[in-house]
């Protein structure tokens, strides 16, 4: 099964919310999860949809904000995914998609994951 996730921050973000949502099912996800909740918070639906992950499942998302707040929340993520047996697809990492059924996506999705840490922790140095 192809599950996806959308997630705003907040619950003014609706057209963001339906892009999402679109692109998902565009992809062909089966199930789609939805949440606006910021990324600190508790994320009911993304604790669903990981439960929900069987043998050979592809969890989809939008862009890699849009799943985990830091490259260790990533690595947790990971971690249940494979031990379900399936597979992560972010569809958008810098124009291209990445999946990690694959040795280059896994190897991709490592690289860029802390990348964005590293420029998430650059932005969080300037505003201070």
């Amino acid at each position: 099964m192809i599950i996806g996730v959308a997630r705003t921050s907040t619950l003014e973000q609706v057209a963001g919310l339906e892009a999402q949502v679109r692109q998902l099912e565009e992809y062909g996800c089966e199930r789609v999860y939805q949440e606006q909740v910021s990324s600190v918070g508790e994320r009911v639906k993304l604790e669903e949809a990981l439960g929900s992950l069987r043998a050979d499942d592809k969890l989809v998302v939008t862009k890699l904000d849009r799943l985990a707040r830091s490259v260790q929340h990533l690595g947790q993520i990971i971690d249940r995914v494979n031990s379900a047996g399936a597979s992560l697809v972010i569809l958008d990492m810098g124009g291209t998609a990445v999946d990690t059924s694959n040795a280059t996506g896994k190897l991709i999705l490592n690289v860029m994951s802390s990348v964005s840490q590293f420029e998430r922790e650059m932005m969080l140095e300037r505003q201070t």
